[in-house]
């Protein structure tokens, strides 16, 4: 993890520092003279060497601090702060219904393989793949929103309770039925391919039924590479959608940085990049210690 970091991070900086716009200019704005942007520069200690401007950035990583974003001049930690809350609200509960919803219907459809309810709900899952998400929010908040009148169109308050079980139920609905069609097929094939293994051709010999194999074997067995999957969509619940965000109007984190990057607004992207890269190592590590809970037979040296 450390020299992965330590890549990630020499990778964004001089990414910002070498290939980016001049953040000066770009505070500046195009009518600016010269000594405006140079004074902006020596604000931003822009006009400082490169290694000075390294353990700078090193220094904000460790401290957590990356100051204030340059557009709303809020602090960065009070843009995570503010904003984090509302993306999780509406994440957790897209990652926990997508879970919850496509294994059972995977381990179903793989019982039935091959039949007419595998084929089925294989076509339906392509089919819905195949659609953007973007058609999904339009269409979902004009059925349910504007003619049927179940949801509000969109809204945010204060209140947890409130959000959860007003403005947030159909972004959810509207993200975890998207969701599920990838999930159910990628869970599909992980059940499928168990199902090739000694063990349940031994299980089958020895007279037990199809869905008690299922259920006892193959489940424990495919929840290895189960975990991998949900290690790689854990980032994106602190990320959130900027979709979702934008189109129901959410102050979440994912709208907050779609606005950064319009803006050009370093610091939050910066902030962002770094600690979702770290989030995404110790998830990984996480789930690595999970696999010898899960599987015994695994070690790690």
């Amino acid at each position: 993890m450390v020299p992965t970091l330590a890549g990630v991070v020499l990778l964004v900086f001089f990414l910002f520092k070498f290939f980016g716009g001049d953040p000066a200019q770009i505070l500046a704005g195009q009518v600016a003279s010269q000594e405006q942007i140079d004074a902006i520069r020596h604000e931003l200690g822009l006009d400082r060497p490169w290694h000075i401007q390294l353990g700078i950035f090193l220094r904000e990583i460790l401290t957590f601090d990356f100051g204030k974003s340059w557009m709303t001049r809020e602090q960065v930690s009070a843009i995570f702060a503010s904003r984090l809350p509302a993306t999780l609200t509406i994440t957790i509960p897209i990652l926990l219904l997508e879970i919850a919803l496509a294994l059972p219907i995977a381990m179903l459809v793989a019982y039935y393989r091959g039949r007419l309810l595998d084929r089925t709900l294989m076509a339906v899952c392509v089919t819905a793949m195949s659609i953007s998400f973007l058609v999904y929010i339009i269409v979902g908040q004009y059925v349910f929103a504007f003619q049927l009148g179940w949801f509000p169109v969109q809204g945010w308050s204060d209140d947890f309770w409130r959000n959860l079980f007003i403005y947030a139920p159909l972004p959810i609905l509207l993200a975890a039925l998207v969701g599920l069609a990838p999930q159910t097929r990628l869970y599909r094939s992980f059940f499928l391919d168990e199902t090739k293994n000694d063990y349940v051709r031994t299980a089958r010999a020895k007279g037990l039924s199809e869905p008690a194999i299922l259920r006892r074997h193959v489940l424990r067995n495919a929840l290895v590479p189960v975990l991998t999957n949900v290690s790689l969509l854990i980032p994106g619940v602190f990320v959130g959608s900027f979709l979702l965000e934008i189109f129901f109007s959410i102050p979440g984190l994912g709208r907050e940085i779609y606005l950064a990057v319009n803006r050009s607004d370093y610091p939050v992207i910066q902030a962002v990049t770094i600690y979702l890269s770290v989030l995404t190592m110790l998830i990984n590590l996480a789930v690595d210690v999970l696999y010898t809970y899960v599987d015994p037979r695994i070690q790690l040296h």
